[in-house]
């Protein structure tokens, strides 16, 4: 039986935060004119993060002096990062983190999917993604740093990982919670036969004797032992039909925020739900909403 890990946790997160405070981000910012145009300019942004490792992000700014709201897509489960939908980057200065093992910082370690999942798995120090949440602390980091954010307008969308970062660097005041991922991470795998998180039973099937490893590992990613430093506003995608994306199964988690949560029910009409969480974030960070559903559009006026 695991015994309480509490005290092994937070030295883990304290050991993160050392590290990354012990190395400059030192970016490099390198100009896209292929992705710019008229109303903002695109920049792929090269940083160092734990280990040394150097990581990238899509960036982009709106023409003009700003300051700019700002939003940062957290590290997702895919192999390929694009920059953020054209409309929040007429908007907003966004973000879109590239981590390590993601195409585009994959040099020397290069992700499979599936596979990224579960590498170093067995012990939370070699865990692959202790770095993969130093890259997107770091890369809200280097966002916060530039000159052109509103610091007061700031805002995360990902799945539970932008949990952790605001956990660990307050500063968003809004935060779109797409789903879980790291919260009862063994649980979501136990009810599904769906990767990403399939990988985490093939594991477990291949190496039965590893359960406990496996358990404590991923204990140190879950955002329930972060959960009461969660300063953002948090927009949740809700499907009370679902197992895990109901409010009791988000409740544990949501009880201990310093906000109370706002809930979206999907009605799973694709542009439906953008537009809503589009209009949810616009109010929160102060601009224009830009819904995609508008037959006619002057893009040109929705830029801040």
């Amino acid at each position: 039986m695991m015994t309480d890990l509490a005290p092994d946790i937070a030295r883990w997160w304290d050991r993160i935060d050392e590290e990354l405070g012990s190395l400059e981000a030192n970016p490099e910012f390198e100009h896209d004119a292929l992705r710019s145009n008229g109303l903002f300019d695109v920049y792929k942004v090269r940083m160092t993060s734990l280990g040394n490792y150097v990581i990238a992000a899509w960036l982009s700014v709106p023409k003009g002096d700003g300051p700019f709201p700002a939003i940062m897509y957290a590290p997702d489960y895919m192999s390929v990062v694009t920059p953020a939908p054209y409309e929040f980057r007429a908007r907003a200065i966004t973000l879109s983190v590239i981590s390590r093992g993601q195409r585009g910082a994959d040099k020397p370690y290069a992700a499979a999917f599936p596979g990224h999942l579960t590498v170093g798995i067995t012990d939370p120090d070699t865990y692959i993604f202790r770095g993969v949440i130093a890259d997107a602390i770091r890369s809200w980091e280097v966002l916060c740093d530039h000159p052109k954010v509103d610091t007061e307008r700031m805002a995360i969308i990902g799945t539970d990982l932008g949990l952790l970062v605001n956990a660990r660097r307050p500063g968003a005041r809004a935060m779109h919670l797409k789903s879980s991922f790291w919260y009862r991470s063994l649980e979501i795998a136990a009810g599904s036969d769906a990767y990403p998180h399939e990988e985490l039973n093939d594991h477990l099937r291949t190496w039965p004797e590893q359960r406990d490893a496996v358990t404590r590992t991923l204990a140190h990613l879950d955002p329930i032992h972060q959960a009461d430093r969660v300063t953002a506003k948090v927009l949740i995608y809700r499907e009370q039909a679902s197992r895990v994306q109901s409010d009791t199964w988000f409740t544990p988690l949501t009880s201990r925020f310093a906000t109370e949560p706002v809930f979206l029910d999907m009605t799973h009409f694709g542009q439906t739900d953008y537009d809503a969480v589009d209009a949810w974030l616009a109010a929160e960070l102060g601009m224009p909403a830009f819904p995609r559903t508008w037959v006619a559009q002057d893009i040109g006026a929705w830029s801040v």
